[in-house]
């Protein structure tokens, strides 16, 4: 995805795992070229098919979010193949008390 957008990598499920081995990357997207440092490493990431849906509400939502995704990608006669992305896109806002993310969920997917 082209321009500034954070994302979350996530290696583990949070069902399956404890918090504490729980494991991720942040990143950012950018153009030219990076140097590492202490740290900060840069990854290029491959292109993939990928299952994806969009999420907008509070982060507790997000289980439901990764539910219906799931629910897709299973009738659809697919399967996951690698680590689930989040892509933020667009700044959280607190509506109520309540803070509202906005991102894209992405799984990538092979057929079974």
């Amino acid at each position: 995805m082209p321009g500034f957008y954070p994302m979350g990598i996530y290696y583990d499920n949070p069902d399956t795992t404890s918090p504490s081995n729980c494991r991720s990357d942040i990143a950012i997207t950018f153009k030219g070229d990076a140097k590492e440092g202490t740290g900060v490493k840069t990854k290029k990431i491959p292109a993939m098919k990928v299952a994806t849906v969009s999420h907008k509400g509070p982060g507790s939502e997000f289980k439901n979010t990764y539910a219906k995704l799931m629910t897709w990608i299973e009738e659809k006669g697919y399967k996951e193949s690698g680590p689930p992305m989040e892509i933020y896109s667009k700044k959280p806002e607190v509506v109520d008390g309540v803070t509202i993310l906005y991102a894209k969920v992405m799984i990538p997917v092979k057929k079974k």
